[in-house]
């Protein structure tokens, strides 16, 4: 029963960890982020808005909605680490066991977030968090239905591309936040902001984009990827080009609330095609 209800436990934990990232942005771009202004209570003496003590119910009720998805990306969670347990996975459980306490950890990190008032750095940390744990939701879910091992590539230079290829995805999101922590949308009209000049650090982000978008079509077209590996390369380009205009347009026509929401979604996206990249490499069935 256990090993017959893991993958599809595996595929709603991940759904829901990316899940997250889009109701936190949904939070930022409507100005919610202190709509709940105290934690773990919503309102002072209640972990309910209520009418006449919280920042405008409708504010309220966006960060509510957050917080409760937390609780129940939580259940999926302990519902995934119980299955793994269960159907003797032991390839599985730090894994699962991570999940967990990951989600303890945005909940720390949301509470600090919080009661710094929407410090840039503490929402940069909230996102950087569930990149990594989206990351390892990701390696769940693509080994649910068996074990597998890990595996040296007959091809050291691909497994250096494949590595470079992850860490500049990475790279490209942490300067992401820095870009979203100098911008407009703050969560708050009184959040602090980093004090970068928002047309540097963009173009920064931009550079660094257009390098990963460069490595992607190298590590396309080296020789010995397997068809898995070049599947999931395909799927990448096509997000990151997409990406990249969208952020373009998004820049030109000053952040509007939907393509900022657009690029999100990319962004998360792109960290899962670039993570399968990355496993179709060093892992293989045991």
């Amino acid at each position: 029963m256990a090993k017959s209800i893991l993958p599809a436990l595996t595929g709603i934990l991940l759904f829901l960890q990316s899940a997250l990232v889009l109701t936190g942005g949904a939070v930022r771009l409507t100005g919610s982020g202190l709509g709940c202004p105290t934690w773990p209570e919503c309102v002072e003496g209640s972990y309910l808005p209520v009418e006449g003590q919280a920042e405008g119910q409708f504010h309220a009720w966006i960060e509510f909605g957050n917080r409760l998805l937390t609780f129940a990306l939580l259940f999926a969670a302990l519902a995934t680490f119980i299955a793994v347990l269960k159907a003797g996975r032991r390839d599985l459980r730090l894994l699962a066991f991570g999940q967990v306490a990951g989600i303890f950890g945005q909940g720390i990190l949301g509470g600090i977030t919080v009661l710094t008032d929407l410090n840039p750095l503490s929402v940069a940390s909230h996102f950087m968090l569930s990149i990594i744990l989206i990351a390892a939701a990701t390696s769940l879910h693509s080994r649910r239905r068996y074990p597998q091992v890990r595996t040296s590539s007959s091809h050291p230079s691909i497994s250096r591309l494949s590595a470079s290829h992850t860490a500049l995805t990475f790279i490209v999101l942490a300067i992401g936040t820095l870009v979203t922590g100098t911008g407009p949308h703050a969560g708050d009209v009184d959040a602090p902001r980093l004090d970068f000049h928002i047309q540097t650090i963009a173009y920064i982000h931009a550079g660094v984009v257009a390098l990963l978008i460069l490595h992607s079509f190298i590590f396309f077209f080296a020789s010995g990827l397997s068809h898995q590996t070049k599947r999931w390369l395909g799927i990448f380009l096509v997000l990151s080009l997409s990406q990249g205009v969208l952020g373009y347009i998004q820049y030109l026509q000053g952040v509007p609330i939907l393509l900022v929401a657009g690029h999100l979604l990319g962004s998360v996206l792109i960290w899962i095609s670039a993570w399968r990249i990355r496993l179709s490499i060093v892992r293989k069935p045991a």
